[in-house]
């Protein structure tokens, strides 16, 4: 004989063992007295910052009225640079190897080596000194395009005579700077032994 069931008291949970395919009513309505379910913490988002956390969007904008850098003598245009810039800076370094006289101009002319009289004009930056000596000597550096980064030829000659070859001048450097020419100059004169302190 099948035994009795009671109906549940208020509060009491219906018993866990229900027939198999016979819904679960206590799943269904939870009873009164439980506490709610905690919801899980949400999860903060990677953007949030505690109070007082400087974001991205708080950081200060640099001033857009920051000075830039004043463009290289070397991008100056050509005949400017030459005047204004190699022409002095060439004087001094000569005067410090103990050369005082020269005179240095730059002029765009014909070029007086043999074998290139028919070539075009072309500028020149011409360095002159000891015309009262004996032997007074002359260099020129041949800028063959209006460009300090382009080709370039050196040439030298004594007692006035016509310079008799004409070399290559700085043809190895990448970029070429006022300091190198400079350099390039002192040193092919150097090589020459027309510099005082040799």
């Amino acid at each position: 004989m099948a035994e009795e069931t009671t109906p549940n008291g208020p509060g009491e949970k219906a018993p866990s063992s229900a027939e198999p395919g016979t819904p679960d009513v206590s799943a269904e309505t939870p009873a009164t007295s439980e506490k709610p379910a905690k919801k899980p913490a949400a999860k903060r988002s990677p953007k949030a910052t505690e109070p007082g956390d400087v974001t991205a969007e708080d950081k200060p904008v640099p001033k857009a009225a920051r000075k830039e850098k004043p463009p290289a003598v070397e991008d100056k245009p050509f005949a400017d640079f030459i005047q204004q810039d190699y022409l002095p800076a060439l004087k001094e370094g000569l005067a410090k190897q103990g050369i005082q006289d020269v005179d240095l101009s730059f002029e765009k002319k014909k070029i007086s080596v043999h074998g290139f009289i028919d070539a075009p004009e072309c500028w020149q930056v011409i360095g002159q000194w000891g015309s009262s000596r004996k032997q007074p000597r002359q260099f020129n550096i041949y800028f063959l395009k209006e460009d300090i980064q382009g080709a370039k030829a050196f040439s030298y000659a004594e007692s006035g005579g016509q310079p008799s070859t004409l070399e290559s001048f700085l043809i190895d450097e990448r970029k070429v700077t006022l300091p190198l020419l400079v350099f390039g100059a002192l040193q092919r004169l150097n090589a020459q032994k027309w510099l005082v302190r040799n």
